[in-house]
């Protein structure tokens, strides 16, 4: 065993990966073994009990509206009263999408059903017939770069409008994209060391100082210190986000 070991919880894996969403386990999974961190990933799905000992980060991605439905009563009925201590023991999260609305209050279809959510979070979401689909970029003030806000880039595709309450932090300010409803300019959510975001896809590839910040944040609340994860060699995945920064930017 190393001297560090990172326990990562991936939620519903065989019901929530829309788009690939699992291979931002996969960037943390690299990036933590990169360092020389033991990292154990273990599935979790309907059924399956789930304890705060076991845990050190939780990943939620997203699923079509059929799949969240045949999850939803084991997340909230079975899991729900653990998750929510886990959130308020600051617990880190990655929540994506579906996994994102799932945590709120409610989901409100466009024909005015509303479906209750797990209620860990203060915000609530509403349906709409048009969906916002395209490449984002955001800013996030929570990692600086020579002064200014890291520059984020992600994937959007979802119908819902997320209204935050006082009891949440938007996660970005939108540069390019709808965010969560298209109207007050920001993206995501946060909630002590819940990340919650609408980016699908290969959202922490693409991104790799969200990655390493989610890891260091996770070791410094199992060993108790400012945990600062060793460098890495990281000219890959810095060409890739530039390149793939070009490529939005020209979309615009």
């Amino acid at each position: 065993m190393g001297e560090y070991v990172l326990n990562i919880a991936h939620m519903y894996p065989d019901l929530l990966n829309l788009y690939g969403d699992r291979g931002n386990v996969l960037a943390l999974l690299r990036r933590a073994q990169g360092r020389g961190i033991e990292v154990n990933v273990r599935a979790y799905s309907i059924g399956d009990s789930i304890s705060e000992k076991d845990v050190d980060l939780v990943f939620i991605g997203g699923g079509q509206d059929s799949e969240q439905n045949i999850m939803k009563d084991d997340l909230i009925k079975e899991k729900g009263p653990i998750i929510k201590q886990m959130i308020e023991d600051g617990v880190v999260f990655l929540c994506v999408c579906g996994g994102y609305q799932m945590l709120g209050k409610y989901y409100e279809t466009y024909d005015n059903k509303q479906i209750q959510c797990l209620g860990a979070l203060d915000y609530y979401t509403k349906g709409a017939q048009v969906r916002f689909i395209q490449d984002t970029i955001y800013e996030y003030d929570g990692i600086l770069k020579d002064g200014k806000p890291l520059t984020v880039i992600g994937f959007e595709n979802h119908s819902g409008r997320t209204i935050l309450g006082d009891g949440v932090q938007p996660l970005f300010k939108v540069v390019k994209g709808a965010g969560n409803n298209g109207q007050d300019g920001f993206e995501g959510a946060t909630y002590k060391n819940v990340f919650c975001t609408y980016s699908h896809g290969s959202f922490l590839p693409k991104n790799p100082k969200i990655t390493d910040m989610l890891l260091e944040k996770a070791l410094s609340r199992k060993y108790g210190e400012s945990f600062k994860l060793l460098p890495l060699d990281s000219e890959f995945e810095t060409i890739a986000t530039k390149e793939a920064l070009k490529y939005v930017q020209k979309s615009t």
